[in-house]
């Protein structure tokens, strides 16, 4: 069966709420856009031109907040068939392995993904191939945008003056919605690390379990045992 996450004190709980109405309301608000532009494409001959775009967009915010979210409630699929042969002592070992691996991938993924975002914030690369060492001078690329997405007159000017040495964006800067990319991977490795926590002081018996057909059988069994 799988191990479900249950929040342990108030904080926890509204840290928990709050990532689930995040990924709640971009995935309305995808569902939204895309009804609203295939009404408008087929009933008006029209459509929002920044429609796609903004989907997209939101489209990679949640599948990059979703990966963390998911290891922390465990619904990542996990093949343990040969874990589960072993006694504890040597399962809980070949889990902190495995947790040692995700926590080292998540952090050459972090510098990776810092790499990417900051030019276009305006900010320095690291240095070094693996590990970063320090920082480097990089092309400054916040002048780039989106291609169809509008911005507020405010914010445009407001970011302008920070990060585009004072010219008001067009549209929304590039580095906005680039910026789940750093996010996305701290939180993965904050989820990893947590999870291996958990696995050290018995919390958790495995890094990532999910057996979601096993569930839906058990669930099944339960209610043809109840009739």
């Amino acid at each position: 069966m799988s191990q479900r996450y249950e929040p342990r004190n108030g904080f926890s709980r509204a840290i928990h709420h709050l990532e689930e109405t995040l990924i709640a309301l971009i995935l309305g608000t995808m569902t939204v856009i895309t009804f609203v532009n295939v009404v408008l494409r087929y009933v008006f001959n029209s459509s929002l031109i920044w429609g796609l775009e903004t989907t997209l967009i939101l489209f990679a915010w949640l599948v990059l907040l979703g990966m963390s979210y998911a290891v922390k409630v465990t619904a990542h699929l996990g093949v343990d068939a040969i874990i589960n042969m072993l006694r504890p002592g040597p399962r809980k070992a070949m889990s902190l392995f495995a947790a040692g691996l995700c926590i080292l991938y998540a952090v050459l993924l972090l510098k990776g993904a810092w790499d990417y975002w900051a030019p276009f914030a305006g900010f320095d690369q690291t240095s070094g191939r693996w590990f970063p060492t320090g920082f480097q001078d990089t092309r400054d690329r916040a002048f780039y945008e989106t291609d169809q997405v509008p911005i507020a007159d405010w914010l445009a000017v407001w970011l302008g003056d920070r990060f585009n040495m004072g010219e008001a964006y067009d549209k929304l800067p590039r580095f906005i919605p680039y910026l789940i990319l750093p996010i996305g991977v701290t939180l993965l490795l904050i989820r990893f690390v947590q999870a291996a926590i958990g696995v050290a002081v018995g919390k958790r018996s495995a890094l990532i379990v999910s057996h979601e057909a096993e569930d839906q059988v058990a669930d099944v069994a339960h209610i043809n045992k109840g009739d």
